[in-house]
């Protein structure tokens, strides 16, 4: 029985060995791939490139930086113009709500205005017509006397006209 036990373990650890092969092999002709790139070697011939190139552990933190950074600046770049496009939208939404409660406060007011020059109006007109219907009854000869005046301009104004 311990016989078959390891001939089991040999071709699991076989099969394990061939198929980590297989991985590597697979992972090289990727990586030739990406390294045949024109535009890699296009950056592989910048100064920038030839460094990295060099130094192939700090190749590496820029490029796990540049793809773990990529998301958070995605969603905060998102969130800034979500912000902007808001607030935007909200100044709009609060100048329509503005001039909406400034219509109406214009609605209510001018009503009241229109009344009150009514009111004035007809106060006024009442004051004036008691007022000359008192004169006119207690002070008749004020009322005689602004119809002579007036007869005795109209004579001067007919006579300089002859003249």
């Amino acid at each position: 029985m311990e016989m078959q036990h390891s001939s089991s373990s040999s071709s699991s650890s076989s099969s394990s060995v061939t198929d980590i092969q297989q991985l590597w092999g697979s992972w090289t002709t990727i990586l030739k791939r990406f390294h045949d790139h024109p535009k890699v070697a296009q950056l592989k011939s910048t100064r920038l490139g030839q460094y990295l190139s060099s130094h192939p552990f700090f190749a590496l933190t820029v490029l796990l930086f540049s793809a773990l950074a990529a998301l958070p600046v995605g969603l905060f770049l998102s969130f800034a113009l979500v912000t902007c496009i808001m607030s935007a939208v909200g100044f709009v939404f609060f100048e329509v709500f503005l001039l909406f409660v400034g219509g109406l406060t214009l609605l209510c007011l001018l009503p009241g205005i229109a009344l009150f020059s009514v009111m004035v109006s007809v106060i006024f007109n009442a004051l004036y017509i008691t007022v000359s219907n008192i004169l006119n009854r207690y002070y008749p000869h004020l009322r005689k006397q602004g119809k002579v005046q007036e007869e005795e301009s109209e004579c001067e104004t007919s006579q300089l006209k002859e003249m």
